[in-house]
């Protein structure tokens, strides 16, 4: 077994085309995209008198941006039956919010990195464009807001490991 080469800083990179996401620790789909995983924290500049080669910064509230996943379209409607809950929620019942987990892998299949969309709620979702012409795959997108997230590097306690996955390959179980 050939070992994953690294960079002449002794870091272990990655490719970005391998990836899984699954819900609650359950590998749920396989996803083709996932873009827009990135926190922006507020800020204020403020101006102190008498020092006019520095400004002050003032941090605020942390503000996460939208992730868009992206998948070839299915007769699989976990996603579709998990945003509908959004569009008619039950009165009686919370909307589900559910923990994303999104692993990055290398070529030898190890995970390197888990994110963790903490308490995830779908707020968009999208049908394919269909075009009597095309060939190309039906791809539906779903959209996510999240209330925090959490970063785990391989091998840390806090990374989670999804059922189904074996050697960075979808399994039958």
């Amino acid at each position: 077994m050939q070992k994953q080469e690294s960079t002449s800083f002794g870091l272990n990179l990655v490719t970005a085309n391998r990836f899984y996401v699954g819900m609650e620790s359950t590998i749920s789909a396989s996803f083709s995209e996932c873009q827009g995983l990135g926190v922006k924290v507020k800020y204020e500049t403020y101006q102190e008198g008498g020092v006019n080669d520095q400004q002050r910064i003032f941090l605020g509230q942390s503000e996460f941006s939208e992730v868009t996943l992206k998948r070839g379209l299915s007769d699989d409607l976990v996603f579709w039956q998990w945003a509908s809950q959004v569009m008619k929620p039950d009165k009686s019942k919370a909307i589900e919010r559910r923990n994303i987990n999104i692993l990055v892998f290398n070529q030898a299949g190890e995970t390197m990195q888990c994110w963790t969309l903490i308490g995830a709620v779908p707020v968009g979702w999208k049908a394919p464009s269909l075009t009597a012409d095309s060939s190309s795959v039906a791809i539906e997108e779903l959209t996510l807001a999240y209330e925090g997230v959490k970063i785990a590097k391989s091998g840390t306690a806090s990374a989670t490991s999804l059922k189904g996955r074996q050697n960075g390959y979808f399994g039958s179980n």
